[in-house]
């Protein structure tokens, strides 16, 4: 196999005009070595070595064409010695831009999860453009209220703080990849996927991004102290995005270390039908949250 990178110089234009044209479905094929991309069976050349910046720049798109899926989630923080990972698990709708997930908390050395009850408490997470949704938060928040979070004002957009990448956001920031490597074909739960590594550039994609997802990811590319993000992709053969892993890196405060944070976002189970309901203003806790 011969892996190939891709970088681009002014690419937006042409991933405009690609998404005017519609959805752009992947070409099953092996990657050659003549530099050029390969060949399937009918002698065609492979769409998936060929553009790989134009897959990834529609990977959002193909997804709300797509509409609702079931999606797994897990974050691994590393900060001074210490890793945690959160879970999550739930389904989302590309289309309405908004999703239902229960997180789970990982446990402290005392037993108790990272909210301060003993054992692993899960919180109902719903995700909707511009905001965040927290039940059973803790934090001295009653347990039949919700916390509501403007993610715009965020430093991170939300792209770490709910322990959960917002799926949307997730696809979105790949229209900020300038630099990809294909890493050539796999095999993803059963399902052949085209696996792409690269680095995206959250100024650029935030630029890029659809309406819904673009103040969050401005906040983002804000707020963290590196705007390359590093990531793997593998896209299916109708370019569905079937698995993301993005590489986060950012700075508590201005004088902390730097925490790294892997969030990886499965897909699958597409064209499922999601309703998410948000809760009435009455639900909404507005009383002080305890820190610490």
């Amino acid at each position: 196999m011969v892996v190939q990178q891709y970088r681009d110089g002014g690419g937006a234009r042409a991933v405009r005009a690609l998404a005017a044209a519609g959805v752009i479905a992947v070409t099953a094929g092996c990657l050659g070595g003549d530099g050029g991309g390969a060949a399937d069976g009918s002698g065609q050349r492979s769409v998936a070595a060929d553009r790989p910046l134009d897959l990834l720049g529609q990977a959002a798109d193909v997804l709300v064409e797509a509409g609702g899926a079931e999606t797994r989630t897990s974050m691994e923080t590393a900060a001074g010695g210490t890793r945690v990972t959160i879970r999550g698990q739930g389904a989302y709708d590309f289309r309405k831009q908004m999703g239902r997930l229960r997180v789970v908390l990982p446990k402290d050395p005392a037993g108790k999860d990272a909210a301060g009850a003993d054992g692993h408490r899960p919180i109902t997470e719903l995700l909707a453009p511009g905001a965040l949704y927290m039940k059973n938060r803790g934090a001295g928040v009653p347990d039949d209220k919700w916390v509501r979070i403007d993610t715009t004002g965020l430093k991170d957009g939300n792209l770490v703080t709910g322990g959960v990448t917002d799926p949307m956001a997730a696809a979105e920031l790949l229209r900020g990849a300038a630099d990809v490597t294909y890493a050539g074909k796999t095999e993803l739960a059963g399902v052949t996927v085209h696996h792409y590594r690269g680095v995206a550039d959250l100024g650029r994609a935030a630029r890029a991004a659809s309406p819904q997802s673009r103040g969050a990811l401005s906040a983002a590319a804000k707020g963290f102290s590196k705007d390359a993000v590093p990531f793997d992709a593998y896209l299916d053969e109708d370019g569905r995005l079937r698995k993301v892993r993005h590489r986060f890196t950012f700075s508590s405060d201005a004088r902390g270390p730097e925490v790294s944070v892997v969030s990886t976002l499965l897909l699958y189970g597409f064209g499922l039908p999601v309703t998410v309901t948000l809760p009435d203003e009455d639900a909404i806790y507005t009383g002080e949250i305890r820190q610490g």
